[in-house]
């Protein structure tokens, strides 16, 4: 005789604040390190592109996108804007270095955007976490991915 079990997903609820309004849910994409605008990505496919990043090849298009931030040049906010013009924009971004770099490119992203979490949301999120931003509210609601 086969006994079901049931197993319990854990959830974690951040308290952050606003960046852009908005709420958006998803999968996540976390990376330790900054994302390069101009040279880095794909504004056509949402991919990473630089070369030696972790996340070189992946998209995260439609992702909640957890990352610390910004690198390179003022060109950063253009072409994050461009993958919403080709909507293949992350669904939200949760990043931990706020910067007027950052600040610019969530705003012409127009997808919900928080900062200054009172855990660090990238020891917290793992890829695959199913994740709730609403930024409006000042949180980001985790569910750990099952094992």
């Amino acid at each position: 005789m086969e006994i079901a079990t049931e197993t319990k997903s854990e959830t974690i609820v951040l308290k952050g604040r606003k960046v852009v309004a908005g709420r958006a849910e998803g999968e996540a994409l976390v990376t330790s390190e900054t994302i390069s605008g101009w040279g880095g990505i794909n504004e056509r496919t949402g991919t990473v592109i630089e070369r030696r990043h972790e996340m070189r090849g992946v998209s995260f298009a439609g992702k909640i996108l957890v990352f610390p931030g910004a690198k390179g040049s003022s060109g950063w906010s253009a072409y994050f804007h461009m993958t919403r013009l080709n909507g293949v924009q992350p669904a939200a971004m949760i990043f931990t270095r706020m910067t007027t770099k950052i600040a610019l490119g969530a705003v012409v992203t127009r997808v919900p955007a928080i900062t200054e979490l009172d855990q660090d949301p990238l020891t917290v999120i793992e890829t695959g976490d199913w994740v709730v931003v609403d930024a409006d509210a000042g949180t980001v609601t985790v569910t750990k991915k099952r094992s």
